[in-house]
């Protein structure tokens, strides 16, 4: 006789209506994430405004997001709603691992995020010597190979649990799929993930604020008169990536507050409903970012609206370009056109030649 007959899960199943409610918020937080992941690539790619090396750690911090909602989000919220894990127990590891190394990309990326931006501000003469894309290569390679070392490596080898076996993999009837946490996992993997990484950032945001307003203060001096200068947009980058910073915290230090008290106190004193809303709070990280984007910066927000508009019409990719693309894409045209009527001009007679001449060249010097 199959000992798990009638076995009944440790988890109490929710009832139907509620079952409903919280699964449509959920369908709704991985759509938003989703899509919204999807369009700052999008708009990455397709914006040359927005083509630069702080936007490219922005796009790896996307594609993390993105694989969340892809790969993880789906299996959290089956397992959320079913309260038993049906796929087995390799795939249940797997699916761990995923959940930690994503979340721990995101969290080095935003440290890279943030790096980046105190450069730009503290010695924005030697940025572009400081910060360059060979160096930004490294940084994402590095990201992803300390995420991919904290999540498959240690879960994998067992060196999560409180003994020598890996998780999951021990025959048991209530179906469950949990990431096990020792005191010595629970402690490094806190600290150098989320703690360290979080200080750090914290007083490098700090200095740049600081910095910041006082720059702000002579520039708002110098340029009374000009309605926007480059260092301004610059200063306005840093508060947005500030926010996104805030938002960061109050998403996930629940979650890791929870993940220590697990490791150094026992697995099983957090359990159910308190461990699912840190959890999806943390997860709802990964939705809130587009959007500050679009909220607080004035690029993204620019590009959202010109790739939400080609959508809605179904128009060319011309269409879909912004003013500053358009107007060069015009410019472009009436160069051609007006070059087709020098020729024109060429093969009349020889005072359209030198007529043509001067307007070739004072064509050929506009920008």
């Amino acid at each position: 006789m199959d000992p798990c007959y009638n076995h009944t899960s440790s988890q109490e199943r929710m009832e139907f209506p509620l079952q409903l409610l919280v699964g449509s918020c959920l369908v709704i937080l991985i759509v938003i994430t989703l899509c919204g992941n999807i369009i700052v690539c999008l708009a990455v790619t397709l914006d040359r405004r927005l083509r630069s090396l702080t936007n490219c750690i922005i796009v790896s911090l996307a594609i993390t997001d993105l694989l969340l909602g892809l790969l993880v989000l789906p299996f959290s919220a089956f397992y959320e709603l079913a309260k038993e894990w049906p796929f087995g127990s390799t795939l249940c590891n797997i699916y761990s691992s995923l959940d930690v190394m994503l979340c721990t990309a995101s969290i080095l990326n935003l440290f890279l995020i943030s790096l980046d931006r105190y450069i730009a501000v503290t010695t924005p003469l030697r940025y572009c010597q400081l910060v360059t894309p060979p160096r930004v290569a490294v940084g994402l390679v590095v990201i992803w190979t300390v995420s991919l070392m904290v999540s498959f490596l240690p879960i994998h080898l067992g060196w999560n649990t409180n003994g020598t076996a890996v998780q999951n993999t021990v025959p048991i009837c209530n179906k469950e799929c949990t990431l096990e946490v020792n005191p010595v996992y629970g402690l490094v993997d806190a600290l150098l993930t989320f703690y360290i990484p979080l200080v750090i950032m914290c007083i490098t945001y700090y200095r740049i604020l600081k910095i910041a307003r006082e720059q702000a203060k002579r520039i708002n001096h110098t340029w009374c008169n000009t309605p926007m200068s480059p260092m301004v947009k610059e200063h306005k980058a840093t508060v947005t990536l500030a926010v996104v910073l805030g938002a960061f915290i109050v998403c996930w230090f629940p979650y890791f507050t929870v993940f220590t008290y697990r490791g150094m106190w026992g697995d099983s004193r957090v359990k159910g409903t308190p461990m699912s809303v840190v959890l999806w709070l943390g997860y709802a990280n990964s939705a809130l970012n587009p959007i500050l984007y679009g909220t607080l910066n004035r690029d993204f927000r620019v590009a959202y609206q010109h790739l939400l508009h080609c959508w809605r019409t179904g128009g060319p990719r011309s269409s879909c370009l912004p003013p500053l693309q358009k107007a060069q894409s015009r410019g472009g045209q009436g160069q051609g056109r007006q070059e087709g009527k020098t020729l024109k001009l060429e093969m009349r007679n020889e005072k359209g030649i030198l007529l043509t001449d001067g307007a070739l060249k004072s064509t050929r010097a506009l920008p």
